[in-house]
C-alpha cells in the first residue's frame, strides 16, 4: 500500500511538473490533475487549466482537461460561491510608456503585428486580452525625454493653452494606440501626468516642486485640452488621475502634491472644468502606495471634492494590500483601483512570480480593486527609454531587442487577463492553507479561479463547486488559472 500511494503522488508531482515551456499551447500529456477520477468522471463538468511554475519549466501552460465529479478523498477543499458576488472588474494590463511605444514600434511590421494581437486579442490560444491601459499626460521617467504638452520658453507662460500639442506624443505613442484600438475598441486608458508643465510649478524644474496655486485653472484646463485631443485622435480616456506618486518629488519628472492640495484642484478646478466640457472621464485620487491611506481619505472626506471623484488609486511599494479595503469600508460607492508595480531588473522570476500573484493580482482583487496593472510593458535590453534620473532597474513585461522575450511580469498579468475579461464580477473563494486564490464569474457564464501555492511543496486540493468537485495537484511555488 505504501509503496502504490508513492508510486501515486510521484505520478502527480511529475503531471505538474513536467510540462514543456509554452504561451498558452496545449499539453497531452494524460488526465493531468486528474487524482484517481475514472473515465467514467468525466461525465461531470469539464475544467481548463494553465500553470505556470517558479523554475520557468511551465510558463502559462494549458493541460489536459480535468473533470467534475464525487469522489470522496482526503485532500482539502477550495469553495468557489458564484452567488456572493463583489466588485466588477474593469481589467489588467500595464503601463504603455512612451518608451515600450517606441521599442515595440522598432519591430518589423508582421512581428508588431503578431506581439498586438497576442497582447490584445481576446480570441485565439496565444491571446492573453489585455483589457486595461495606463498612460503618461506627457512624459513618464520612462520616456526618451522629458516634456509636457505645453512647454515654454523661460519666463513664459500659456494660460489659455494656445500652444497646447500632442506632438511629442505622434510619432509612437498615439499611433500605437491607434492600432491597439483596432484590435480592441473597448480597452479601457487611465492617464495621469508625472509632472505639471515646468511654468505652473514653483520650482521651475521637472523633478519635484508642486503647482502654484495660481495656475490650478489653467492646470485644469491643461487636462481637458488632453482628453478632447486625444478623442480627437480617436483615443478615448476612461479616468485620470490628478497626479502619479504624489508623494514622490524625486523622480524625473515629478510632482509633489499634498492631499489638500489634490482636494482643493478636484473641487475648484478640475472637477468643474471637466463638468463645464461635458468630459465624463472619471476622476480617481491619490495613485500611490499603500502606506498613506490617509491621503485618499482626506480627498474623499471633502465633500465637494467627493462629488467629482470616483475612487482611489495605489500601488504597493510600501505599506500592505489591505489598506484598499479600509478605503473601500469607508467610501464603499467610491472605486478601488491598483495602477502600477514595478518588476526590478535584478528580481528572480519565482519571487517576482509568487509575491506580485499574491499582492498584485491576488490581493488587489480581494480588496476590491476594479483592476490590476502592473508598471512598464516593455522596454529594450538596457531597462531603456528613460528620462535622465528616470528609473534604471525597471523591467517590463517584455525586453525588445530585434525578438521579444517575456518577462515575469507578462505571466503575472496574463495568467488574470487572458480569462477575466472586463466585466467580470469577483465572487466568492475560500482559502486553504497555503493555496491563496481569487474567483471570478465572467460576462458569458464561465467560472475562473487563480491559485496560487504559496507553500514549497506540491499541494492536493479539490475545487468544489456546489455539489460536485475535482482533484488537483499545484507545485510549490506555482500558479493555475482554473475555468469551467
Amino acid at each position: 500500500m505504501k509503496i502504490r500511494m508513492r508510486y501515486f503522488f510521484t505520478l502527480l508531482f511529475f503531471s505538474v511538473l513536467g510540462c514543456a515551456k509554452s504561451n498558452g499551447g496545449t499539453t497531452n500529456n494524460g488526465n493531468t490533475g486528474n487524482n484517481g477520477n475514472t473515465d467514467t468522471a468525466k461525465k461531470g463538468l469539464p475544467l481548463s487549466f494553465w500553470v505556470t511554475t517558479g523554475n520557468q519549466t511551465a510558463l502559462l501552460q494549458k493541460h489536459t482537461d480535468i473533470y467534475f465529479g464525487t469522489t470522496a478523498n482526503n485532500f482539502p477543499f477550495i469553495d468557489v460561491d458564484s452567488t456572493k458576488t463583489f466588485q466588477t472588474i474593469d481589467g489588467f494590463g500595464f503601463t504603455l510608456t512612451g518608451g515600450s511605444a517606441a521599442v515595440i514600434n522598432s519591430l518589423n511590421a508582421a512581428d508588431k503585428a503578431a506581439l498586438l494581437q497576442e497582447l490584445f486579442a481576446t480570441t485565439g490560444n496565444t491571446a492573453i486580452g489585455i483589457s486595461y491601459l495606463r498612460i503618461s499626460i506627457g512624459a513618464s521617467d520612462l520616456n526618451a525625454t522629458v516634456f509636457s504638452y505645453d512647454d515654454m520658453p523661460a519666463g513664459q507662460t500659456d494660460e489659455t493653452m494656445a500652444h497646447f500639442s500632442l506632438a511629442n506624443d505622434a510619432t509612437d505613442l498615439i499611433p500605437l494606440l491607434k492600432e491597439i484600438l483596432a484590435i480592441n475598441p473597448a480597452i479601457k486608458i487611465i492617464a495621469t501626468p508625472w509632472s505639471a508643465p515646468v511654468w505652473m510649478k514653483d520650482n521651475g524644474s521637472t523633478t519635484g516642486g508642486s503647482l502654484l496655486p495660481a495656475y490650478y485653472a489653467a492646470y485644469a484646463s491643461y487636462f481637458v485640452k488632453y482628453i478632447q485631443a486625444m478623442q480627437a485622435q480617436g483615443i478615448g480616456i476612461t479616468a485620470v488621475t490628478p497626479q502619479n506618486e504624489p508623494l514622490n518629488p524625486n523622480n524625473n519628472p515629478s510632482l509633489y502634491m499634498t492631499a489638500l492640495q489634490q482636494a482643493a484642484f478636484i473641487k475648484n478646478n478640475l472637477g468643474p472644468a471637466f463638468q463645464q466640457a461635458g468630459i465624463s472621464t472619471k476622476i480617481v485620487a491619490y495613485d500611490h502606495n499603500c502606506d498613506v491611506a490617509a491621503y485618499p481619505l482626506a480627498v474623499l472626506a471633502d465633500a465637494a471634492a467627493n462629488a467629482y471623484t470616483d475612487g482611489s488609486a495605489f500601488h504597493l511599494y510600501a505599506g500592505d494590500i489591505s489598506a484598499l479595503s479600509s478605503v473601500h469600508n469607508s467610501y464603499p460607492d467610491k472605486n478601488i483601483y491598483f495602477t502600477e508595480q514595478y518588476t526590478a531588473s535584478s528580481g528572480d522570476f519565482g519571487g517576482d512570480l509568487n509575491w506580485h500573484i499574491k499582492n498584485v493580482v491576488i490581493g488587489s482583487m480581494r480588496n476590491w480593486s476594479r483592476n490590476a496593472l502592473e508598471w512598464n510593458l516593455a522596454n529594450d535590453a538596457a531597462y531603456g527609454p528613460h528620462t535622465p534620473g528616470g528609473c534604471t532597474t525597471c523591467k517590463g513585461a517584455l525586453t525588445i531587442n530585434g525578438n521579444v522575450t517575456r518577462n515575469v511580469a507578462y505571466y503575472i498579468i496574463a495568467h488574470a487577463s487572458k480569462f477575466v475579461p472586463a466585466g467580470s464580477v469577483r465572487i466568492e473563494s475560500t482559502i486553504s492553507g497555503n493555496l491563496n486564490n481569487v474567483a471570478f464569474l465572467t460576462p458569458a457564464g464561465k467560472k475562473v479561479l487563480l491559485v496560487q501555492n504559496t507553500g514549497s511543496e506540491v499541494a492536493s486540493f479539490n475545487i468544489r463547486y456546489k455539489s460536485s468537485w475535482v482533484p488537483t495537484t499545484l507545485a510549490g511555488g506555482a500558479v493555475a488559472t482554473y475555468t469551467w
